[in-house]
């Protein structure tokens, strides 16, 4: 059995190999750009021999950098501070090795190959001068320090730049856990509310000796709850599928109310297929059941519309049952269904409830999703 394997408390670079050595590039490049054109301008003899050495030690501190990369590295996990005070000290020695090598390129190894005879002798004198070699070093060494620094700073940002995105995924994936979490929390406390009324149902039609109607409300049931528990807790549906759902449940109902309920939907072909929340009609489907069907001696009609308005899905749940203003009211269900929308869509969802012309309607205003 193939297993997969995670790594527990394991650090990932904040920045990627590749983009550090880039930076360590660029940096060298940018150097040996800036004094090539100096030197050029300056007209300085030998200015091949002097181009191939400088080649050289670039290619040094190209190398001395990135050891100086590989150390940092190491403290990717410390303090900020911490990095810094590591990158101001770690860049003093690599900045003296640097400037080392370039004292021995250009001054002691091989003089005559980058001055005329006339010269070569002059520079030797020069060159025998006491501490100059430590001086020369030293004035060098305190140039390269700011560039290497720079290159430490640029690295830092990065660094920073980089654990800073990885908090905001992070955070980012726990606000989907959270949401995910909510939404399944949400969803499953329609169940059992829907299975508490179906089942006063069913017992009332045993109980009353209608054991045929019960027998086809217990079928209608297991093909409802096939059909719910197929879908995903926080996943969307289409809205084809949702009320194909509730109609579903209707056909529950209507075995209860055969006389008093009659359904009505209203779905435009074109909006069949867009995505709505799994059962976040169903509560207002219970509700015109609840207030108007059960109350009223007379038929009523549950009219499910669909219909597209500025933009927007717009849901509709109505009955013309003796539903008022206090009688829906805004209990559990209605109270579901807007706590998921939120969880779900946040303030781009709306829901409004309340007495229409004739009976009940509650509206939902939904952003337009539509899958495949």
């Amino acid at each position: 059995m193939h297993m997969r394997k995670f790594e527990l408390g394991s650090h990932k670079p904040s920045v990627g190999h590749q983009v550090a050595i880039l930076s360590i590039l660029g940096f060298w490049l940018f150097y040996v750009i800036i004094l090539t054109l100096r030197v050029s301008i300056g007209d300085w003899p030998a200015q091949g021999e002097m181009a191939s050495r400088r080649v050289i030690v670039t290619i040094f501190g190209i190398g001395i950098t990135y050891l100086l990369y590989l150390f940092l590295r190491q403290f990717e996990d410390k303090a900020l501070s911490t990095r810094i005070i590591t990158a101001f000290a770690a860049s003093i020695p690599c900045a003296i090795i640097i400037a080392s090598m370039n004292h021995y390129v250009f001054n002691i190894y091989y003089p005559e190959n980058l001055w005329d005879e006339a010269h070569v002798e002059e520079m030797r004198k020069y060159m025998a001068q006491e501490n100059l070699a430590l001086k020369a070093i030293s004035e060098d060494a305190t140039s390269r320090f700011f560039f290497i620094i720079s290159w430490a700073s640029l690295y830092l940002t990065l660094s920073y730049a980089g654990e800073v995105r990885q908090v905001e995924r992070k955070a980012a994936r726990f606000a989907q856990a959270a949401q995910d979490a909510e939404l399944r929390s949400l969803r499953y406390q329609v169940n059992p509310h829907f299975l508490f009324n179906t089942l006063n149902s069913l017992s009332a039609l045993v109980m009353t000796g209608k054991a045929d109607r019960a027998e086809q409300m217990i079928q209608t049931i297991s093909r409802f709850y096939r059909h719910s528990l197929a879908d995903h807790p926080t996943g969307d549906v289409s809205l084809e599928d949702e009320i194909d759902l509730q109609e579903h449940y209707l056909a529950i109902e209507a075995v209860r109310f055969p006389e008093r309920l009659r359904i009505k939907v209203d779905l435009p072909p074109e909006l069949a297929r867009y995505q709505v929340p799994g059962m976040i009609l169903q509560p207002l489907v219970e509700n015109s059941v609840k207030y108007g069907v059960s109350a009223s001696r007379k038929p009523v009609t549950i009219t499910i519309a669909a219909r597209e308005e500025y933009g927007r899905l717009v849901l509709t749940v109505s009955d013309d049952g003796p539903g008022t203003a206090g009688e829906h009211g805004f209990g559990i269900g209605l109270a579901n269904v807007r706590d998921r929308l939120e969880a779900r869509f946040g303030n781009s969802a709306t829901i409004v409830s309340g007495p229409a012309l004739t009976g009940y309607e509650t509206e939902l205003r939904l952003p337009m999703v539509k899958h495949g």
